[in-house]
């Protein structure tokens, strides 16, 4: 089983012909990115369509990425900004089980990523609290997601203060290769791991290439992937742009993700 993320061309706008092709190429899985970082509120009728469309091309979702806004963020200082983001994300959570997902991805809000503690990392300590009842109620867990910065400090903090039956980590490869440390890093957080974005760069830019692409080194990533307690597909968050035809880029992508498939299937022996 391997998963893609919905955005490989646009996370903009309906995903059905991007799920129609990702099915083609052989995915079981997709990792929900359209609107990740907009404003867009999903209305229970649009996610009953996005239902009917899965269930028509045989896909089932891995976890969903939500939501960094653009005028409402989470967490933020200003009082009616923080409101209107924990709106959207209670709207992903509920669109996450409604779509029988589980997890879902959030980046933390830039304040918090050093200097603890501050009163930004209080504020996003108080929508926490909020999110996590909220994710509780419908029987989702929320990951938090690696940054090319290197927010460990701020997930290690929150990590100590929430339980992993609710919070637990997004590894992108692609930030923690850019950060110099994402293995390190990942080594001390890897049972807290709930979902992984996999793609590869070159170390100069967050490229979003095809895995053997770039120079991140993938066996050892796998180990610790296949040490923690991650069981879901492994997903690939890449990106199309450069490739003329999409259908031969998810083609490769399948391949690409069966390579690493093979070693994972290796570290886990």
């Amino acid at each position: 089983m391997l998963s893609i993320a919905t955005d490989y061309v646009t996370g903009i706008g309906t995903a059905e012909l991007y799920l129609r092709a990702i099915a083609k190429a052989g995915f079981s899985h997709v990792h929900w990115c359209q609107e990740w970082n907009t404003d867009y509120i999903y209305s229970d009728r649009e996610i009953a369509s996005i239902c009917s469309q899965l269930n028509w091309c045989r896909l089932r979702m891995t976890d969903l990425h939500a939501s960094a806004g653009e005028t409402k963020r989470w967490g933020a200082s200003d009082a009616a900004v923080n409101a209107a983001g924990l709106e959207l994300v209670e709207n992903r959570l509920r669109m996450a089980a409604m779509l029988a997902c589980d997890v879902v991805v959030l980046h933390l809000p830039s304040e918090v990523r050093a200097n603890l503690p501050s009163p930004a990392y209080d504020a996003t300590r108080r929508a926490l609290d909020t999110l996590t009842a909220r994710a509780r109620e419908h029987g989702v867990r929320i990951a938090l997601e690696n940054t090319p910065d290197d927010n460990t400090a701020a997930l290690e903090a929150l990590f100590a203060d929430y339980g992993p039956d609710i919070l637990g980590l997004c590894y992108d490869s692609g930030h923690g290769h850019l950060a110099g440390n994402g293995l390190e890093r990942l080594a001390t957080l890897k049972d807290r791991l709930l979902a992984i974005h996999l793609h590869d760069n070159d170390g100069s830019a967050d490229q979003h290439r095809l895995p053997f692409d770039g120079t991140i080194d993938w066996p050892p990533l796998m180990a610790l992937i296949a040490a923690s307690p991650y069981r879901k597909p492994l997903n690939l968050e890449v990106s199309a742009a450069g490739y003329a035809d999409t259908a031969a880029f998810l083609t490769e992508a399948r391949i690409r993700g069966a390579r690493l498939e093979g070693l994972l299937y290796a570290m886990s022996a």
